[in-house]
């Protein structure tokens, strides 16, 4: 791995949990030279990990749809600041620069990007690995989620272990560096009625 892709609130959220969260992500980003792929912003979470990272020596690539300089106030210091045209455009590319991902607290762009770089994995269309940080339980009602998918049968369970969950930055980059997706026949299993 060497650059890793960063998914996050472009707001801090009500707990400070979450800057500290993501600039302990930033900090071991940096330490293990593993470049961050992210939104390109420099408010919320996208802007505590990203100084985060820049603070501690480490590079840092932001990719950010026109639409949204001024919305998301872009990080425009960085040295490697992308504009593109569309949010389907940013997902491609951060997909792209990125060997694997990390979804931190965040709303709706943030769950967003996460199911889709999972969706693509299930596919077949990379095998890249996706993880969360879970701090202060923020996405514990998401994980259930996921959890009755596979009960109700619209998920393989061994689909549902290609979402790696740790509350601890180091040990999720850790499990990300040696994680495999998993083999599963998702026609076959269609087809099979789950």
């Amino acid at each position: 791995m060497k650059r890793i892709g960063v998914f996050c609130g472009s707001s801090s959220g009500r707990r400070p949990a979450y800057t500290g969260l993501a600039e302990l992500l930033g900090k071991a980003l940096a330490e293990r030279e593993l470049g961050l792929v992210y939104g390109g912003g420099r408010v919320g979470l996208m802007g505590s990990v990203a100084r985060a990272v820049l603070d501690a020596g480490g590079s840092v690539t932001g990719v950010i749809p026109e639409s949204l300089v001024r919305k998301e106030v872009a990080f425009e210091e960085l040295s490697d600041l992308r504009v593109v045209d569309s949010m389907q455009e940013r997902k491609t590319l951060m997909a792209e620069l990125s060997d694997a991902f990390v979804a931190l607290p965040g709303g709706y762009g943030t769950l967003d990007e996460l199911v889709e770089m999972l969706t693509w994995t299930q596919l077949g269309f990379h095998d890249k690995p996706s993880g969360l940080l879970n701090t202060e339980g923020y996405f514990d009602k998401l994980l259930q989620f996921f959890d009755d998918n596979v009960q109700e049968g619209f998920l393989p369970a061994a689909h549902r272990t290609m979402l790696l969950v740790e509350e601890d930055p180091k040990t999720l980059l850790d499990r990300l560096a040696s994680s495999e997706p998993p083999t599963v026949d998702k026609a076959q299993w269609t087809l099979d009625g789950g």
